[in-house]
C-alpha cells in the first residue's frame, strides 16, 4: 500500500469506521438529532460546532488541492451555520460525509513523491504534514464529542 492510499484510508476510517482506536464520528452521532448535537453544555462548544470546525480543515484543504490555493482563515473555523431542524442537521452531515470521501479520494490519487511537496506556500509545510494534522486534529475533537456524548446521556 502506497502512503497516499494510507492516509487516505485513516481518513476514511476516522469517520466511518474501524480505525485503530475504535472511535469514529460516524459511531458517535448515531442515535444524536438536532437538539442534542447543537446543545452547548457550560463552556464547551457545541457537537455540530465540533464537527463543523473539524470539516472547515478537511473542506479548505480540499478545496486547495482542487484549485491550487488556499482560502481558509483560522477565524472562520467556528461560524456554524445555524441548524434549526432535524433535515438541517441530516444535511449539514451529509456534507461532511461527501467531503470526507472526496478528500480521501483526492489523497488516495495522489503519488507518494507529491506529499513532500509544499502545499501552497512555504509556512504551510508539506502536503504529508498539512494531512497528518488534518487528522490529529479530528481524533483530537473526536474525543471531545465522545465525552460530550457521555455528558449528554448522562444529563439529559
Amino acid at each position: 500500500m502506497t502512503l497516499s492510499k494510507e492516509i487516505a484510508r485513516q481518513i476514511r476510517e476516522m469517520h466511518f469506521g474501524n480505525n485503530w482506536t475504535g472511535s469514529t464520528l460516524k459511531d458517535q452521532l448515531k442515535g444524536l438529532n438536532w437538539n442534542e448535537a447543537t446543545v452547548s453544555l457550560d463552556s464547551m462548544n457545541s457537537i455540530a460546532l465540533l464537527i463543523f470546525h473539524s470539516n472547515y480543515y478537511i473542506d479548505k484543504t480540499l478545496y486547495a488541492l482542487q484549485h491550487g490555493k488556499l482560502e481558509a482563515q483560522d477565524k472562520y473555523s467556528f461560524d456554524l451555520p445555524p441548524v434549526n431542524s432535524e433535515k438541517e442537521w441530516q444535511d449539514f452531515l451529509s456534507k461532511v460525509w461527501s467531503d470526507a470521501e472526496e478528500f480521501a479520494a483526492h489523497i488516495e490519487n495522489m503519488p507518494d513523491e507529491k506529499l513532500w511537496d509544499i502545499m501552497i506556500e512555504e509556512k504551510y509545510g508539506t502536503y504529508y504534514r498539512n494531512f497528518l494534522g488534518i487528522i490529529e486534529h479530528f481524533h483530537y475533537h473526536l474525543g471531545q464529542i465522545a465525552l460530550i456524548r457521555k455528558i449528554l446521556k448522562t444529563n439529559p
